[in-house]
Parts: C-alpha cells; sequence; structure tokens
C-alpha cells in the first residue's frame, strides 16, 4: 500500500527514518489531508528532535506510548511513593505496575491482586510458608490458584504493597513480568522429575528459561502476553498446545534418516484458546541441549515483528495469520545463525522413527494416589473447590509437606495441587491430615473437572460470579446426577477465556441476559471442547441462559450425555457425533 501524501518528517534525530517510521507517518498525513486539510502549499518550519518524538507519539498506541515514556520495570519508585500515603494508582500507573506483579481492582475493589512467577509451579515449604504468611498478615487472606500453576493473593492495600514484594522476593520467588506485555508464568507437568511414565524431567529447561527472563530485560516489553508450556510426557499434562509455544518431548527409535534415538522436543506455536485458536506443529525436532536456545529465538523473532499497533492483534497467533510457519521457521533460523532439523509430521501426526510411550489412561489425573520412578515414594494429588484457599490451609500444606514429604508442592494447571516423594508408609496419614485442612485426595467424575476463573467479585472484566456459581453447580449437580466418565467443566466470566472454556468437554461463558425485564447474571453454554489428542473447539449450544437457568441444563445435559451415548463413549465423543440441533433437542428433555 501508498499513500499519496508524504510525511514532512524526514529524520529524527538526525536519523533517517526506517521504512516503518515512514509508513506510519504517511498514513498520518494522508489521514488528516482527507480532512480537508493540505500541505502542498505550506512552506514547512524544521522540525526540532524533541516536536518529532511528540509527532510519533501522537501515533502511538496509549500501552506502547507509557512503555516508551518510562520502562514499567523503572516504575518501582512509584509503588514506594504511593504506599507512602496509601494512594491507589493513577491510570498509567495501574498499567506500569502489572511489572511488577500487581493489578489494581478498581471499580471492584481498591487494593491490588499480586501475581507470582512460580517457574512449573514448584514451591518449597519455607517458601510456602512466607506466602501463607504474607497473605495472611497483608491481605485479605483470599488465595486462588490459577490456570498456569500459579498463585494470586487479593486483596492488598497500596501501602501494603512493597512490603509484600520484598517478602515474596525474599523467600526466592518473583512477582516481575507476571502480567501485561510479559511472559507469563512458565508451565511445566506438575510432576516433572517423580512421574513413572515421562520420557524427560523438564524442570532444568524451566528454570533456566525463568531465570534468563529474569536477568535480560529484552523480555520485559513484548507486543502482548506470552504462554510457554514445556511437557516432558506423564501421567499430568502441561495442556503445552494451548500456549504460544508448546514444547513436548517425543521418543525417537530406530529409523532410516540416520537420526539418533533418543528424546527430542517437537513445537507448537501460536496457541490462544480464548481466540479459538490451538498451536500448530512448527515442523522440526530439537534436541534437549538446544531446546531453550530455539524457544528464546522464537520470543525474539515475536518481539521484533509482533503487532505493536492494535492490541486485539498483537498475540502471536495473528503474526502466524499473517505470516506462515515456515517464515516464522526461516526468521528464528536467521536469529540463530543456524538451520534446524527439518522433521514435518506424518499423517499420523508422528515423527519419523517415534516410539509411541502414551500414558496409561486416568480420569482427572491431577486427583489421587500415584506411584512414583523412585521406588516406595508416592505423590498425592489434592483438589479444592475452584482453586481457592486461605492462609493457614496453604501454611497447613507447607507443614504436611515438610513433615512427610521432602517439604514441596507442586501447582498444576487444573487448580489444585500435588504433594510429591511421600513414603509409603506415610499415606495414610496424609489423606487424612490433608481432609482435615480441608482438601479431597478422591477423585469425582463431576468436581475434579471444574475450573473457575476469578469472577466478578475480584475482577472488572468478568459479567458473573464464576466461582460462586461453580460451587453452587457442583453441590446441585452432586445430588442429582451421578457419571461414570470423567468430564471437564471451565466457567469463564469474559471472552479473555482465562479459565479456557473452549476446551472444556462443557464450556460456560458469562454473559448478562434479561429476566423479567431485569439483567442478571448469565452464560452461554459450550459443548465437545477437547485439547491434547482430543483437542477441539467446544461449539455454543445455548446462549444467554440465567444461572438458574444453567443448573437445571447442565442436569439435563449430563443426563442426556448418559442417555444417548454409545457403550463407554467420553462425553466429547458423544456429543461430537450430534450436530447442534439434535444436541439442543438431546439437552431439552427431561430425564
Amino acid at each position: 500500500m501508498s499513500y499519496q501524501v508524504e510525511s514532512p518528517i524526514a529524520q529524527i534525530d538526525g536519523q533517517n527514518l526506517t521504512e516503518d517510521q515512514r509508513y506510519y507517518l504517511n498514513g498520518y498525513f494522508e489521514g488528516i489531508r482527507q480532512t480537508g486539510v493540505m500541505f502542498n502549499d505550506i512552506e514547512h518550519a524544521p522540525c526540532s528532535s524533541e516536536s518529532s518524538r511528540n509527532r510519533i507519539d501522537e501515533i502511538l498506541i496509549a500501552e506502547e506510548r507509557i512503555k516508551r515514556e518510562e520502562h514499567p520495570l523503572d516504575s518501582y519508585y512509584r509503588i514506594i511513593e504511593n504506599a507512602q500515603t496509601n494512594r491507589p494508582p493513577e491510570k498509567e500507573e495501574v498499567f506500569r505496575f502489572k511489572w511488577n506483579g500487581l493489578f489494581f481492582l478498581t471499580p471492584t475493589k481498591d487494593a491490588f491482586m499480586a501475581r507470582l512467577r512460580i517457574p512449573g509451579g514448584q514451591l518449597k515449604s519455607y517458601q510456602i510458608r512466607e506466602i501463607g504468611k504474607a497473605a495472611k498478615e497483608l491481605s485479605t487472606g483470599y488465595l486462588q490458584v490459577t490456570t498456569r500453576s500459579n498463585l494470586q493473593v487479593r486483596l492488598i492495600k497500596p501501602k501494603d504493597a512493597p512490603e509484600f514484594l520484598q517478602r515474596v522476593q525474599n523467600c526466592g520467588l518473583h512477582t516481575r513480568g507476571s502480567g501485561a506485555d510479559n511472559i507469563r508464568n512458565i508451565t511445566a507437568n506438575p510432576t516433572a522429575g517423580v512421574d513413572l511414565h515421562e520420557l524427560m524431567d523438564v524442570s532444568p529447561f524451566v528454570f533456566e528459561l525463568s531465570q534468563y527472563i529474569l536477568n535480560h530485560r529484552e523480555f520485559y516489553d513484548l507486543p502482548r502476553k506470552f504462554n510457554i508450556a514445556y511437557d516432558g510426557g506423564g501421567l499430568i499434562g502441561s495442556v503445552e498446545d494451548t500456549n504460544d509455544i508448546g514444547a513436548k518431548a517425543v521418543r525417537i527409535g530406530q529409523n532410516e534418516t540416520g537420526l539418533e534415538a533418543g528424546i527430542y522436543y517437537r513445537i507448537k506455536l501460536g496457541g490462544a484458546t480464548g481466540h479459538k485458536a490451538f498451536a500448530n506443529d512448527l515442523g522440526i525436532l530439537v534436541s534437549p541441549d538446544q531446546l531453550n536456545k530455539v524457544i528464546i529465538a522464537i520470543v525474539r523473532v515475536f518481539i521484533q515483528n509482533g503487532n505493536r499497533k492494535n492490541r486485539k492483534k498483537a498475540r502471536l497467533k495473528h503474526l502466524l495469520d499473517d505470516w506462515s510457519l515456515d517464515r516464522y521457521l526461516q526468521e528464528t533460523e536467521k536469529i540463530l545463525g543456524a538451520s534446524l532439523m527439518k522433521s514435518p509430521l506424518d499423517d499420523k501426526g508422528l515423527s519419523v522413527g517415534q516410539i509411541l510411550s502414551d500414558p496409561p489412561p486416568v480420569p482427572h489425573s491431577h486427583v489421587g494416589i500415584f506411584d512414583q520412578k523412585q521406588i516406595g515414594k508416592k505423590y498425592i494429588g489434592l483438589s479444592m473447590p475452584v482453586g481457592q484457599m486461605t492462609p493457614d490451609q496453604l501454611i497447613g500444606l507447607a507443614d504436611l509437606s515438610e513433615k512427610y514429604g521432602s517439604g514441596e508442592i507442586r501447582l498444576t494447571v487444573w487448580q489444585n495441587l500435588i504433594i510429591p516423594n511421600i513414603p509409603d508408609k506415610n499415606i495414610e496419614i496424609v489423606k487424612r491430615k490433608a481432609v482435615k485442612l480441608g482438601f479431597d485426595w478422591k477423585q469425582s467424575h463431576l468436581q475434579s473437572g471444574f475450573i473457575a476463573c476469578t469472577g466478578n467479585s475480584y475482577c472488572k472484566y468478568a459479567s458473573s460470579d464464576t466461582k460462586g456459581h461453580a460451587l453452587k453447580l457442583i453441590n446441585y449437580l452432586k445430588k442429582r446426577v451421578v457419571l461414570d466418565q470423567p468430564v471437564n467443566v471451565h466457567i469463564t466470566g469474559c471472552p479473555h477465556s482465562c479459565a479456557q472454556h473452549y476446551i472444556g468437554d462443557i464450556g460456560l461463558l458469562a454473559t448478562k441476559t434479561k429476566i423479567s425485564g431485569q439483567m442478571v447474571e448469565g452464560y452461554h453454554i459450550f459443548v465437545g471442547g477437547g485439547f491434547d489428542k482430543n483437542r477441539a473447539i467446544g461449539r455454543q449450544v445455548f446462549n444467554g441462559l440465567s444461572f438458574s437457568e444453567v443448573q437445571t441444563t447442565m442436569e439435563r445435559i449430563l443426563k442426556g450425555y448418559l442417555q444417548y451415548r454409545k457403550s463407554s463413549e467420553s462425553f466429547q465423543e458423544s456429543t461430537s457425533r450430534h450436530d447442534l440441533n439434535s444436541l439442543q433437542t438431546i439437552f431439552c428433555d427431561d430425564y
């Protein structure tokens, strides 16, 4: 595309404009011309460097302008200044403070939510205890496990924010970069290093990359948020195909290409399930010793080329929509200065020479008791209602893991936790004490599959009380439906889809709906979503139901599934056989 009007600005600070700068400015002045203003008969006064910068700032979107005026990591002094008078952040500070993991909850609450960075969701008992104490002393005591194996703490007043950040860092954790235009918490298999069925322990990759990010400022100015997940195999996956970058281990056996047998990684790019997109295979195999180098190069391509003009088109998915996987690979290789090992998937979705070693199917494998690869030890998966817990519960977990395990817990993307390295002789007492703390180790085909985002109690974007409704829905359905197959129910409060409603067997997206002339909290309902080998985007079957209608509709959906499935079909398998009209008919019957 070319513009009819050339920008009157040719240089900035004595440097010729780049092609992109010239493109932006030409478009800007062409837009002015179309409003009736002409430049051809005007003699331009020389532009000072300051006026040139101001003119370019007018073109930047607000978020990019704010980042250029003062890098958000340089704004910590503002947090200190505000704390002195307990002053809430101003509008631009709200954006800047996200770089330090502080999210001001106005208009819902006049306080911060703090989000941590917990690489791979792995926590030591001393860290657990300190976070629990800090939450108890400096917040209202509301903690939640997120769908990125992370912790969020609410509510923290401006006057307490510096102390909270300091205490987090003092115990070896961080909040830096946990929100906004940064690489979010890096996720992995929560049983990495202890799982009987894993191909490789991915923990070293997670820790190495997390430390690399902390020490390189370039990774704190992305065009938009960015998610990375590693999957080394095992019973509990990392749902890596919902991430911007997903790295999955595969075993390669003897083959005709001369490729040495061993464990390699396949890379997937562009997952953003809130945008109905799964990550797609990049067509390469990467050896473990090169894995993080390749991932860093991939991120750098995004930093250099991602859309900074339109935040609605700024995710990696959108860059891939404009480019192609082949082009992205070429740009990655330019940064690496080397070619990568090409290995397209075959028609069965396998690498050349790949040996399948799938773990046994286990319903909701994140809950229950399982043997470890370490002989004589087990890990226990504990569930809690929609990922919520109190500081006392968290501190109790520290004591439990320290006394009967190895002094650590692992958070999962399913909003629950794992205690690893429990000697066989201690399992029964851990079960009893976990229940006493308020956690459940028994897998439930219904309750174990519920995930809910924060909801409108604490999030300004949410349209409904997702966590409160999830708890009511669990209690309602437990009394009316008995399942013999696991079902995942994902409840999210807004289109940002933090609870990934599109990939649940049943997904609920909050909305406002009118009942008897009054606006009430309601949901759209989707069915048939899945991930990994069952990846699929859920289809919307009901629109704008009030929550009371949702309860009875969910009962009919589950009973309809049980009535119309074939043999022991999963919920996804059963619903995928029917078109939407048929599903609506099935789900509207009384059983």
